[in-house]
């Protein structure tokens, strides 16, 4: 597999007979000033989207345990953002091999799920308060357990067999369910009394930037792979995704500060009354 399709590497989508990886050059030297371009969005998330994500995962990690705002979807997000960011670091630095593509796209395929699974939780935790099956703790790590599993199974497997076909497939399926989750959500929210308005006003932000997040950097980039056509745009679309997440973190920071000082008013009531 030393020529590498160009479906494996959507960021840098030139006509196949041009994509070649020799493991000498970097990805980006022969692209022009395109690839210049390229190149500096993967400098932005270098410098800046992985500090900013490795600060978030502590912050998180230290807010959660005074919530009980369920962050696992959340922290294996960030987790799969890091590990994009390592690779296209190593593309920058001209290290370049059919492992570090594969593992890139290991992580790429589990970070869109993740996102599918966010949108899910929070449309079960609006549509169906009840069946707390995603955000209970086991049941969400078991849902991270399948998706690893099936990302770091499937997709190298797809790849080694050359079964492109089966990567836009995976890329594709998850349009309908946020399709589904956003518009069902929106229209339920004015008639839902059981939520206050804040977490409201969470669900429904979270679930607008994952939506515009897949359908302007993830589906585009997809879509352009199967009709072969170029458009940098899109693809700068596509490097940006991790840095963009990072602004779902800040609904689940308010959503962990909202849920603290609710428990603390709680408990302050709950002692004048007893009080009295």
């Amino acid at each position: 597999m030393n020529n590498v399709n160009l479906i494996l590497f959507p960021p840098l989508a030139i006509p196949h007979n041009k994509v070649v990886y020799t493991g000498k050059k970097p990805i980006t030297e022969s692209h022009g000033q395109e690839g210049h371009v390229v190149e500096a969005m993967m400098g932005i998330n270098l410098y800046v989207s992985f500090p900013l994500t490795i600060l978030i995962i502590y912050c998180v990690s230290y807010v959660v345990q005074k919530s009980q705002v369920p962050i696992i979807y959340y922290t294996n997000l960030l987790i799969t953002n890091v590990i994009q960011i390592c690779m296209m670091t190593m593309w920058v630095t001209r290290v370049e091999s059919i492992i570090t593509v594969i593992i890139y796209y290991c992580v790429m395929m589990a970070n869109l799920y993740f996102r599918m699974c966010i949108a899910l939780e929070r449309y079960f935790s609006i549509m169906h308060p009840l069946l707390d099956c995603l955000g209970n703790t086991k049941s969400s790590v078991l849902v991270c357990v399948l998706v690893w599993a099936f990302c770091c199974v499937s997709v190298p497997l797809a790849m080694v067999l050359q079964e492109f076909q089966q990567l836009i497939f995976y890329a594709i399926l998850p349009a309908p369910l946020f399709i589904f989750c956003s518009a069902q959500t929106c229209g339920a929210l004015p008639v839902v009394t059981s939520m206050p308005t804040e977490e409201k006003k969470r669900s429904l932000g979270t679930l607008t930037l994952l939506f515009f997040n897949y359908f302007l950097g993830t589906l585009p980039t997809t879509l352009l792979h199967i009709t072969f056509t170029q458009s940098y745009i899109s693809w700068i679309f596509f490097l940006l995704v991790p840095f963009v997440e990072l602004i779902l973190f800040f609904f689940i920071l308010y959503a962990c500060v909202w849920c603290v000082d609710s428990t603390a008013s709680d408990e302050e009531v709950d002692d004048e009354c007893e009080s009295c």
